[in-house]
């Protein structure tokens, strides 16, 4: 379980209540400044407080929590901080707030005022939901669930993407050869962007006079741009230092570029990189890397668990990754880098006490540990073989040898549904895809899935999804679509006797639209 008191600003606080910290995150020019999460949903601040990041709608410093009524409730699920200090966070719903530091409008409320209390961001966001932030020193990006960024702030280096140096006062979507790719995780280094497609294909633009951008070259880029020397190479995972970057593939590989006066990049020497690099550590497969754009500290997890570290560590620069005695990569940044910030939303929440299906919950799709590839409409899935064979039939018989498998019979949504049932025992989907996933396990022979479809699918409909599902289920060519109930309503649209075959007896169905 994380040690919060690890970060000196938590020795500000009595015993009960570091108990209560479910997420927690200290950020500032020299740490100084904390936000953390209870675990009844509360919000609090403490520290510095400049520039009113703390969002207590003052800029008064303090040394005692105090709660931040706006955000209690909310449900945070992603924060970043820049080194104004702005700070912008998501909530489960999706929604996006900000405060802090404006001088450039990172804030993105179109305007340059200093935001002493969080302020929900709303300008073309308002339809989206946000599931993961980032900030560089004085810009900040959000990526929706749809695989789109926005950006907005200071963009004296193309660090906003816009084509422009012009500064951004309110998110604006960062298209350009974006504007088709699907995003899966963003990262800010000071003055510099990155994206992850899907593919595991990455793209890079802003202020790249230390080769931070990994193009082969120090020229800035107002816009995205490919990174050619990963051709190849699917990426999972990128975090950004102040002027260099780490780059985690499917493989466990890691890669690093950018700058390297204090050893930040791993490779044994201080010389900058404009390319990516290979950078080994003992050999392991890496499953987590760290870096946040305050400091010149990297560090990097093992799939054994081993934490290794390396760059700007106390003042002394380590050129090689060196192995430490910690459990989490977290731990690095709390006692070795300057200043002793956290590099991600820190969760407090212990996960040596998970139950067997918690923690076949958490290494659903898990790139980390999984050694089987799903490649469905273009996408993957990463699963486990020895999980598949003891939970289906079906795919005991099916898998061999094989490290990737090519699915064409069933839609994303569907087998990516399927692979999670394995895992969790349940199903999330709309009806309509519930039809699709009915499909499937009546093909793969799994009756228990069958079951939770059918139940889906009569809890789910009603008046405006009806002539929906059966349109779904004629694609789909279901054999039993279990309606049970007849929608009784002023009928603009009457589908009479209607009938489709393959159960016990005949179903009969009515379905009406009203006006």
């Amino acid at each position: 379980m994380l040690d919060v008191g690890k970060w000196p600003m938590f020795a500000l606080l009595p015993p009960q209540d570091l108990c209560s910290i479910r997420l927690a995150c200290v950020f500032g020019m020299s740490g100084n400044e904390t936000l953390y999460v209870t675990e009844n949903d509360e919000v609090f601040t403490l520290g510095t407080n400049c520039s009113g990041c703390l969002g207590t709608g003052d800029i008064q410093s303090t040394i005692e929590p105090r709660k931040i009524e706006i955000l209690c409730g909310k449900r945070i699920t992603h924060l970043s901080y820049g080194s104004g200090p702005h700070v912008v966070l998501t909530t489960s719903d999706g929604d996006v707030y900000a405060w802090g530091n404006n001088g450039y409008s990172q804030l993105g409320n179109g305007t340059a005022t200093q935001g002493l209390a969080p302020c929900q961001v709303s300008t073309n966001l308002q339809h989206k939901k946000v599931i993961e932030v980032a900030c560089g020193s004085h810009h900040s990006m959000t990526l929706t669930s749809d695989g789109e960024v926005y950006a907005w702030g200071y963009n004296n280096c193309g660090q906003v993407g816009s084509g422009s140096t012009s500064n951004q006062p309110t998110p604006r979507r960062v298209s350009s050869c974006l504007q088709d790719k699907f995003i899966i995780t963003i990262a800010c280094g000071q003055s510099s962007s990155m994206a992850v497609l899907d593919n595991g294909v990455v793209y890079g633009w802003g202020y790249n006079g230390n080769g931070q951008l990994g193009l082969g070259s120090n020229g800035n880029q107002p816009t995205p741009c490919r990174l050619a020397a990963l051709q190849g190479i699917h990426v999972c995972q990128i975090v950004c230092g102040y002027a260099h970057a780490l780059a985690l593939t499917d493989e466990g590989l890691l890669y690093s570029w950018g700058s390297n006066a204090y050893g930040q990049l791993g490779s044994g020497v201080k010389s900058n990189q404009s390319c990516p690099i290979q950078i080994m550590v003992d050999r392991e497969r890496v499953v987590e890397i760290a870096a946040c754009h305050p400091t010149h500290t990297s560090a990097a997890k093992t799939q054994c668990g081993q934490v290794y570290m390396w760059g700007q560590c106390r003042g002394q620069s380590v050129i090689l990754p060196h192995l430490t005695h910690f459990t989490r990569t977290d731990d690095v940044f709390a006692c070795f880098a300057t200043p002793a910030v956290t590099w991600r939303l820190l969760s407090v929440e212990s996960d040596n006490h998970l139950t067997v299906a918690q923690s076949m919950k958490k290494e659903f799709d898990s790139t980390a540990t999984s050694d089987l590839k799903f490649l469905v409409d273009g996408k993957t899935l990463h699963a486990h073989k020895a999980v598949l064979k003891i939970r289906c039939e079906h795919l005991r018989s099916m898998l061999h040898d094989e490290d990737v498998i090519e699915i064409d019979q069933f839609s994303y949504p569907v087998y990516r549904a399927f692979l999670e049932y394995l895992y969790t025992d349940s199903v999330n989907l709309p009806p309509e895809d519930a039809i699709g996933l009915l499909d499937l396990a009546a093909f793969y022979g799994e009756n228990s899935l069958k079951t939770i479809c059918e139940q889906t699918i009569k809890q789910g409909i009603s008046v405006e999804n009806a002539i929906t599902l059966l349109s779904a289920a004629i694609k789909y060519q279901a054999k039993i679509l279990p309606v049970s109930r007849v929608i009784p309503a002023f009928c603009v649209i009457k589908v009479d006797h209607l009938y489709i075959h393959g159960l016990k007896h005949t179903v009969k169905y009515w379905f009406s639209a009203s006006v």
